[in-house]
């Protein structure tokens, strides 16, 4: 099974030994980051530093001249990935044999929620979720769409995996998150993702609803949740407490949004790649569902990309629904999190590989290796030599 790690390219530049012990990991390719949103990762084997702190959603190269002008236009990286960050990681990488890839996270951008708050998800109470640009907006989608074309083909870059290309909602982890406190539920989760900006409140209207009482609705079927009382799982459980025409509807408006995104953004970055440039989807194969893995109707995202990524912690995952399409040469990739302080299980890696590979999965995408300890980089490089 073809292998991937994730890396950022703060992992590589300045660091003359990286792309060498990658290579020897055993792994034939590199998801490289061109576009990340915040975070704060670890770099333990990097000589210069060993904390580095992206503090907002960021190119991680020099942004083109199409954005001059435009009101909404990616924000550069700071210090922690200077100039062609992208561009210096991925020649190392190249350099030591290794097929390099593009990662790109698009709607997922608290700087740009911040800076612009009418781009963002606005929830039934009103409330606007800052890290979630509302994908249903003409000049976001707009924005989103050349962003993926412009991120996913950089020099360097193979292929590409796109994340987050869908709806964000509520399950985010926010920075000190404390919205752990109700127990949501699938059902309550949509609810409290389900967006009421203007032109999501139009897209309801076109759907046969009324926008505020739709919104009324939504606060009286959340209200036992904040009482305490579980929500119901499922879209079930939303038909249950939304109404089953409602419910319906939402969903009809959030899924069309999401393929209209997600073709247009597919399109956009073949138009701009040479032949050969591969295109995956990282995906959650309930199309209702919101968050990094998109969710997308399994049997349609295939008709389009080229697969899919899939989250597939100890080797489970829901790779059977993208794998039981049975579409020749389509790529289906299990992603195991091989870093054990998050719950990853790098010890038990070629198991897990066994387990996907026997759901369906083709190919096999491991994260992170720049955030792994050397032990579970031992770890791994023990288990693909046994693959």
């Amino acid at each position: 099974m073809r292998t991937s790690v994730f890396l950022y390219p703060w992992d590589v530049a300045g660091d003359p030994g990286a792309a060498g012990r990658i290579a020897g990991l055993g792994v034939a390719q590199v998801t490289l980051a061109s576009a990340y949103h915040s975070t704060r990762a670890l770099t333990p084997r990097h000589p210069r530093h060993r904390i580095v702190t992206a503090e907002h959603a960021a190119v991680l190269y020099p942004p083109g001249d199409l954005w001059e002008g435009r009101e909404l236009r990616p924000f550069p990286a700071g210090a922690w990935a200077p100039g062609d960050a992208f561009g210096e990681a991925a020649a190392a990488l190249a350099g030591a044999g290794l097929e390099v890839h593009s990662w790109v996270v698009l709607a997922h951008n608290s700087r740009l929620g911040a800076e612009r708050p009418a781009t963002s998800v606005v929830n039934a109470y009103g409330d606007r979720y800052p890290w979630a640009p509302c994908i249903a907006q003409p000049a976001t989608r707009a924005y989103l769409v050349d962003l993926a074309a412009e991120a996913a083909v950089r020099p360097g870059a193979r292929g590409t995996e796109l994340e987050s290309l869908g709806w964000y909602g509520l399950a985010h982890l926010h920075a000190h998150d404390k919205t752990g406190g109700v127990a949501w539920g699938d059902a309550g989760q949509y609810l409290m993702s389900l967006c009421f900006c203007g032109d999501c409140r139009d897209g309801y209207a076109g759907q046969g609803l009324d926008p505020d009482a739709l919104a009324a609705r939504v606060r009286e079927a959340l209200e036992p949740a904040w009482r305490g009382a579980p929500s119901d799982g499922g879209w079930a459980g939303v038909g249950k407490l939304l109404g089953e025409a409602e419910a319906a509807a939402t969903r009809a408006w959030r899924d069309a949004v999401a393929r209209d995104l997600q073709e247009a953004a597919v399109a956009a970055v073949r138009a701009a790649a040479p032949e050969g440039f591969q295109v995956l989807l990282h995906a959650d194969p309930v199309s209702y569902h919101c968050g990094a893995n998109a969710g997308v109707d399994p049997g349609h995202v295939l008709s389009f990309a080229d697969g899919v990524v899939v989250p597939c912690t100890g080797g489970a995952g829901p790779v059977t629904p993208f794998a039981g399409q049975g579409v020749p040469g389509a790529v289906v990739a299990a992603n195991l999190t091989v870093v054990s302080g998050m719950g990853g299980r790098p010890h038990a890696l070629a198991e897990d590989a066994v387990r996907a590979r026997a759901l369906g999965a083709t190919e096999l995408r491991l994260y992170h290796a720049g955030l792994a300890s050397d032990a579970d980089l031992a770890a791994v490089r023990e288990a693909l030599a046994s693959l």
